[in-house]
């Protein structure tokens, strides 16, 4: 596209709080993040989800018709609501009116919408969502992919994942040489099931990547992997039980923190180090997972996002606009699908 300020799409009504908290989000987004913002939905509600409309002047309202309702079998409701908001805003992408999409409904329907108006980057069976983590390592991120994109998975899916993640972790999390790990139930080769053993076969023979052997449970936020690949089953248990860990952990020292004077006392001089806890521990802050392999940039964001959510969101997308992700994916493949052996140091121009 012509200009360098990335215009990104926001289904304004998939999600709980649709659509008073996505556009409250959309809102901060346009004003903090140097982007333009189009909020596709129902006018009306739009207009009646914030306090003061005339705040809506800055925004390009596209008209839509419905939403996909989490219940709904997604390609059914597609087809059946070709208006629905999350169809529309893929719409835009397609037709070069909108760089990117966030959507925090119904996330099947968000893959569907991006599948079928969109399509597949040359090379990519299957699209996955990745989703970073922090680790115990401050400033070191990691990616998981996939978190819920693919219940069943093949080898060669899973390779592709390992590809795309890298890339990722490459050119927006900033690590030059990203490692990348199997997650299984054991660190030796022989370990795992049928579609671990053979995806440790493929991952060791693919020079494209960094691949250092399998990650267990318990090295995923360990800091010592860039990106972890997984089925989309495994992922969305693992990424759903370590955002309950993470709240429980904040919920723990909003109550044991303020006990007492001392304590009341203590919890003061310690906000800003509490604040810090919370941006690295709150999943809010991370906005959503990016759905990587579509010929777009998608960002699907949880159902119960609220404000916040959907500004870390509208940042991820701006990060994968800016740094040409999906370009730098599609360079990885050849004319005949094959990953071709790159440098890891390689930086591109």
């Amino acid at each position: 596209m012509g200009s360098t300020r990335a215009r990104i799409a926001i289904d304004a009504m998939g999600g709980d709080h649709a659509p008073s908290e996505i556009v409250a989000g959309a809102l901060r987004a346009q004003a903090e993040l140097g982007v333009e913002v189009l909020l596709v939905g129902d006018p009306k509600q739009i207009a009646a989800s914030t306090p003061n409309a005339s705040n809506l002047s800055s925004l390009e309202i596209v008209p839509a018709e419905g939403t996909i309702e989490m219940g709904e079998e997604p390609l059914g409701a597609l087809r059946r609501k070709p208006k629905a908001s999350i169809n529309v805003a893929m719409e835009l992408v397609k037709k070069n009116r909108a760089d990117a999409v966030v959507s925090a409904g119904h996330s099947g329907a968000a893959m569907a919408a991006a599948l079928l108006r969109l399509g597949r980057l040359k090379g990519i069976d299957r699209p996955a969502i990745g989703a970073v983590f922090p680790t115990m390592i401050q400033g070191k991120p990691v990616i998981i992919l996939d978190v819920g994109a693919n219940v069943d998975c093949r080898p060669k899916f899973l390779e592709q994942f390992a590809t795309m993640g890298s890339v990722y972790s490459q050119y927006v999390l900033g690590v030059s040489a990203p490692k990348v790990g199997l997650l299984n139930i054991g660190e030796e080769s022989s370990k795992g099931n049928d579609l671990a053993l053979r995806t440790h076969q493929l991952l060791q023979e693919n020079q494209a990547i960094s691949f250092i052997g399998n990650a267990e449970g318990r090295d995923v936020l360990s800091g010592h992997f860039d990106v972890i690949v997984c089925d989309g089953f495994v992922g969305n248990v693992l990424l759903k039980f370590a955002e309950a860990v993470g709240e429980v952990a904040l919920q723990i020292l909003r109550e044991e923190l303020p006990q007492g004077l001392h304590g009341k006392l203590g919890t003061s001089l310690l906000k800003p180090n509490l604040k810090r806890i919370k941006q690295r521990m709150d999943h809010a802050e991370h906005g959503g997972g990016l759905l990587l392999g579509v010929d777009g940039v998608c960002i699907i964001s949880h159902g119960s996002s609220q404000a916040p959510s959907i500004f870390n969101a509208v940042r991820l997308a701006r990060e994968a606009f800016d740094n040409r992700v999906l370009e730098r994916i599609q360079a990885n493949y050849d004319e005949t699908n094959q990953l071709p052996t790159v440098s890891s140091s390689q930086v591109d121009s």
